[in-house]
């Protein structure tokens, strides 16, 4: 049996790596497929294209995964890849609800199902907006991403981690003169 993990992934976290090594155990292949919304252009930190490039390079080690995208309703894309299981993951009672809202649609108007498989707890406050948000003031993201995330994070946001090494290197320079 397929199935898809459908999401923005911008980027992906270690709480989706979580969710998809899982997956993978449970079905024969899955699709991680990052949707996307021409009216949306410009509000994500990543387009399309590097968010692509991030996934594949996340996912490369998996034997049953690959990366797609698609544009439109998320039942259209499953009607068109013959694929009828929807993988969503879960942080909280939060996610759930809206989680559960979006599975009858899905289901309602495209005759698909959904499983949710719930993040490992160490995940459960990691979201791609917390990990954009302390990347874009250099904080340290390395357990809470894939090293092709951090490495991305690390790109965009050249500037503010290159300034606050230097803050650090200059306060451990102080530091050796004190002693």
């Amino acid at each position: 049996m397929n199935a898809v993990f459908p999401g923005s992934f911008d980027p992906i976290t270690s709480g989706h790596m979580d969710v998809l090594t899982r997956a993978s155990r449970i079905f024969d292949h899955v699709t991680v497929t990052v949707m996307h919304n021409a009216r949306k252009q410009g509000r994500h930190l990543f387009d399309l294209d590097e968010r692509l490039a991030i996934l594949r390079e996340a996912t490369a080690h998996f034997g049953n995964v690959s990366v797609d995208s698609f544009g439109g309703l998320l039942v259209d894309y499953m009607r068109q890849q013959q694929k009828g299981i929807i993988v969503r993951g879960l942080r909280a009672v939060s996610d759930y609800e809206y989680e559960l809202q979006i599975a009858h649609l899905n289901r309602q108007i495209g005759e698909v199902e959904t499983v949710f498989i719930m993040a490992a707890t160490r995940w459960s406050f990691v979201s791609s907006t917390m990990v954009r948000e302390i990347a874009s003031y250099g904080g340290d993201i390395s357990e809470m991403v894939p090293r092709a995330s951090a490495a991305a994070l690390r790109r965009k946001f050249a500037e503010v981690y290159e300034g606050r090494e230097a803050e650090m290197r200059g306060g451990q320079a102080e530091a050796g003169r004190e002693a």
